[in-house]
C-alpha cells in the first residue's frame, strides 16, 4: 500500500466516521436540533452538525487503529498458537457477545431484564457474520473466521468507552460508526492489495484462454 492508496483510505474513513455519526445523532441525540428549529437557527445546527462530525472523525481514527492492532494480532496468533489460533478466536467471540449480555446487564442494573442486552449482542453477531460472509465470498473460505473475529471482538472492544458510560445515546452513536468503519476497511483491504477470490481469478484465466482458442478454432474450421 503506497502512501498515496493510504491516505485515500484514511480520508474516506474519516468521511465515513464523520457522516454515519452526523446521520445516527439525528435519530438518537434530537434534542441537541430542536431548540433551533423553531425559530431556525443554521448558525447553531451548523455548529451542532460540527460537533457531532468531531466525534465521528474520533471514532474513525479509533477503528483505524484498531484495524491495524488486529492486523499485528492476527499474524501474531497465527504464528503463537499455530492451528490452535482458529480455536481461540472462537473461545474468545463466544466470551465476547457473553460479556456483552451479562457484564452490561450487571453495570446497568435496569429493571427491563436481560432481554435488550441480547437483542444488542444478536444484532452484533448477526451482523458480524454477514460481513464476514461477503469478505469469505470475495477473497478465501479461510477468511470467515478472522472477519468475524474482527466485526464481534475488536469492534467490541473499541466500543468499549462508549459501554462504560452507560448512555444509550452514546452507546449508538458510537457503535454506526464503528461499525460502518470496520466494514469499510474489512471489505476494502483486499481490493486495495489487489487479492481477489483464487476461484474467480481462475475462472478469469479460463476464461482468457478459451478466447485466446476461439480464434484458432474458427479459422481451423
Amino acid at each position: 500500500m503506497t502512501i498515496r492508496v493510504w491516505l485515500k483510505f484514511f480520508i474516506t474513513l474519516l468521511a465515513i466516521g464523520a457522516i454515519s455519526t452526523v446521520i445516527t445523532s439525528f435519530f438518537v441525540s434530537t434534542h441537541a436540533y430542536e431548540p433551533y428549529l423553531n425559530p431556525f437557527d443554521a448558525w447553531e445546527i451548523f455548529g451542532a452538525l460540527l460537533w457531532y462530525s468531531g466525534y465521528g472523525l474520533v471514532y474513525s481514527v479509533i477503528a483505524q487503529m484498531g484495524f491495524f492492532a488486529y492486523l499485528t494480532l492476527h499474524q501474531f496468533g497465527k504464528g503463537f498458537f499455530g492451528r490452535f489460533w482458529t480455536h481461540a478466536q472462537v473461545i474468545m467471540i463466544g466470551f465476547v457477545l457473553f460479556e456483552l449480555v451479562y457484564l452490561r446487564y450487571h453495570q446497568d442494573a435496569g429493571p427491563e431484564g436481560l432481554f435488550p442486552y441480547i437483542v444488542v449482542a444478536a444484532m452484533i453477531a448477526i451482523y458480524g457474520y454477514a460481513v464476514a460472509k461477503v469478505k469469505a465470498k470475495e477473497t478465501h473460505p479461510r477468511a470467515f473466521l478472522p472477519a468475524l473475529f474482527f466485526m464481534i471482538v475488536v469492534t467490541t472492544i473499541e466500543w468499549i468507552p462508549a459501554l462504560q458510560t452507560g448512555e444509550p445515546e452514546w452507546i449508538m452513536l458510537m457503535i454506526v460508526p464503528l461499525l460502518a468503519c470496520n466494514t469499510y476497511q474489512l471489505l476494502k483491504l483486499h481490493r486495495i492489495v489487489g487479492f481477489n477470490n483464487p476461484e474467480d481469478t481462475e475462472a478469469k484465466k479460463t476464461q482468457q484462454t478459451n478466447s485466446k482458442q476461439n480464434p484458432k478454432d474458427k479459422k481451423k474450421n
